[in-house]
């Protein structure tokens, strides 16, 4: 039975952002991959489109979340769905750390508003 411990999860830092790797093929899952996002205060990513369907809880503080060029200011408890083709930016505005929990499928691959293809090592 595949249980990923707190002490194995693997973390990436990127854009400002803290991604904490638990469910990823590496770790024993063939088809989703899961992860936590820490935001730190005044982060903002950039502006990306992802291939996969993206589902993106908020566990704790507040982000603005720019889909499709439409923000809308996300709380605990929320979550937002992102489909596959859609662009997504993150923004944490407040003074304090924001986390999520996201799921997706393995493979999912994010393009930069220059072309840029970032294969995120947490969902691969």
């Amino acid at each position: 039975m595949p249980i990923v411990r707190r002490s194995e999860a693997e973390t990436h830092e990127i854009h400002g952002a803290r991604f904490v790797s638990y469910a990823a093929p590496r770790t024993g899952s063939r088809e989703l991959c899961a992860w936590r996002g820490e935001i730190p205060a005044g982060t903002r990513a950039p502006a990306h489109t992802v291939d996969r369907e993206e589902i993106l809880h908020l566990l704790t503080g507040e982000l603005l979340i720019t889909l499709d060029s439409r923000t809308e200011r996300v709380t605990a408890g929320d979550t937002v769905i992102v489909n596959p083709g859609a662009t997504l930016a993150v923004e944490n505005p407040t003074d304090r750390t924001a986390t999520s929990w996201v799921t997706t499928s393995v493979g999912l691959t994010a393009e930069l508003a220059d072309g840029t293809v970032l294969t995120p090592p947490w969902a691969n």
